[in-house]
């Protein structure tokens, strides 16, 4: 889409020019010429808007490569933006399959109807006349005159798509992590690479495969001396600010101080500047639509790449605590001993996701010397996996309801049944269960001091254990008093079986060198 054959801004008299300027990709979709969309004000009246690609969409457009992420604020119209880039694509190009994956079936219905077939019912006469449809679906538009197709769903693994967009794939993984791991295993290989892949998304914290896939793009992107393959993604950056629209009155708007430093620090840190009508729509927008939440409006509407994977400490659990044991060294090189017996603590969901920390008690240390997680996986995935390991092998600690039993085809046994057929010799107990889960988070708090972590081998688990926090209630401004369950609650409830643990048999040895952050043998 970089190419500037024909002026944006052609307006051909002629049917010789229309000729020339409909030959370039980019004037028939950004000059408002053949595409319109709904508007965002409630005319109800039926009136559609030309299509021109506002600044943060123009932007993307001059820098599109085969591969690309980008970490956005919400409503800059990049669903949009590629709805209509695949419809265009599909009409003048043969044979070539267009996808676009959603988050949900219910999305994905939504954007087919309001930007891929609202785009295409809306074209010129002339044009939908020579591009008649040999399929008109709730999810797909196969065209008939050169057998091209787009189509809108929650996968994409059949077949070679030739382009593909991921629309709010952090909510996917934070959601459905199941169908994160599908649209990396089986969605993203359909494209081949002189094909394009776009990513989007707003963040939805510092986990998960959208978090991952961002990181390593942005690293790409500060490699200077680093020249791009066909496989590797370019990182696209788009703030809050890029949008024009997001500017309003400051009369009646209350900005701090505190707000215009804030303000400032961000001018500074991407060289841009920012209005008083622009600063006002910042602070009306976190007062009135997320209660006041800052953390939310780091996630939605960031003002910079790192503000937006950035969590406050307000309302997670084991914040302080996890910045404790930074501090005093416990977390760092935490070497596993091998004649020492290796505990387990499990969490296991009836259809979530399932972790596993292994513990050792070194004197009066419990030191974490691994983690494991999975979801969608068998109890001999998680087994297999452990006895891969060699080691010596203590107690498995299973929550309260690895006593119930659960239909597995026609076989009733309960997971600490079928666990014991897996692994015979291994000696598995239940951690006994408690009326209230904060209850068993305090307990844990109260335990923390004790606890060691290696910081290669758990770092999935410490990051989990880092944004476990409290769901937010929106309606009444404050958070809950029971924890947010998501991608973070399995690692952090399987931690909270050794806090919970009152009845343990350790093998006690004498305290062994360990190495610290700092370098220095503790």
């Amino acid at each position: 889409m970089t190419e500037r054959l024909v002026p944006i801004a052609f307006a051909p008299k002629t049917p010789e020019e229309l000729e020339w300027a409909m030959s370039s990709p980019l004037w028939r979709v950004c000059s408002g010429k053949l595409y319109v969309i709904m508007p965002k004000s409630d005319l109800g009246d039926g009136t559609t808007i030309p299509f021109i690609p506002n600044r943060a969409q123009r932007r993307f457009l001059a820098r599109m490569w085969t591969r690309n992420i980008i970490l956005k604020a919400r409503q800059l119209g990049y669903t949009t933006l590629i709805a209509i880039i695949w419809l265009d694509h599909a009409l003048f190009n043969p044979d070539q399959r267009c996808g676009i994956i959603a988050q949900d079936r219910e999305k994905a219905e939504v954007i087919f109807r309001d930007k891929v077939k609202f785009a295409y019912d809306r074209l010129p006469d002339e044009i939908r006349a020579q591009c008649p449809l040999a399929r008109d679906s709730a999810n797909e538009l196969l065209f008939a005159h050169n057998n091209s197709s787009i189509r809108v769903g929650t996968s994409m693994r059949s077949g070679t798509i030739h382009r593909l967009h991921v629309s709010e794939f952090g909510k996917i993984g934070a959601e459905h992590p199941d169908k994160a791991r599908e649209v990396i295993t089986g969605s993203l290989p359909a494209v081949p690479l002189d094909g394009i892949i776009v990513i989007e998304s707003t963040s939805e914290g510092q986990s998960g495969e959208f978090f991952n896939m961002t990181k390593r793009a942005r690293a790409l992107a500060d490699d200077k001396d680093r020249v791009l393959t066909a496989r590797d993604y370019r990182f696209t950056f788009s703030a809050w600010h890029d949008n024009p629209e997001y500017e309003v009155s400051p009369q009646g708007v209350i900005i701090t101080a505190k707000d215009h430093e804030y303000f400032d620090g961000v001018e500074a840190k991407q060289g841009t500047k920012l209005t008083i009508g622009q600063r006002a729509w910042y602070c009306s927008t976190c007062a009135t639509d997320f209660s006041g939440n800052v953390e939310m409006m780091w996630q939605e509407y960031p003002s910079t790449p790192d503000e937006a994977f950035q969590q406050s400490t307000e309302g997670t659990y084991y914040a302080v605590q996890l910045a404790a044991a930074r501090r005093s060294g416990r977390i760092g090189r935490v070497p596993l001993v091998s004649h020492v017996p290796v505990n387990t603590y499990w969490d296991i969901g009836a259809r979530d996701g399932a972790a596993i920390w292994l513990h050792q008690k070194i004197g009066a240390e419990h030191r974490f010397v691994g983690f494991d997680e999975g979801w969608d996986e068998t109890f001999g995935y998680f087994v297999s996996r452990l006895q891969a390991r060699g080691l010596v092998w203590g107690t498995h600690f299973l929550p309260h309801d690895a006593e119930h039993k659960r239909q597995q085809g026609t076989v009733n046994e309960s997971p600490k049944e079928m666990l014991e057929k897996l692994a015979p010799g291994w000696k598995f107990e239940i951690v006994p269960r408690i009326d209230n889960k904060i209850t068993g988070i305090q307990q844990t708090r109260d335990m923390f001091s004790q606890a060691y972590f290696d910081e290669t081998e758990c770092a999935a688990g410490l990051a989990h254990l880092a944004s476990y926090r409290k769901e937010w209630d929106k309606r009444l401004g404050c958070w809950k008093v029971e924890p947010k369950h998501n991608t973070d609650s399995e690692a952090a409830d399987a931690f909270r079986q050794w806090g919970q643990s009152a009845k343990v048999s350790f093998v006690p040895l004498q305290r062994i060198k360990r190495t610290n952050l700092s370098g220095m043998a503790a």
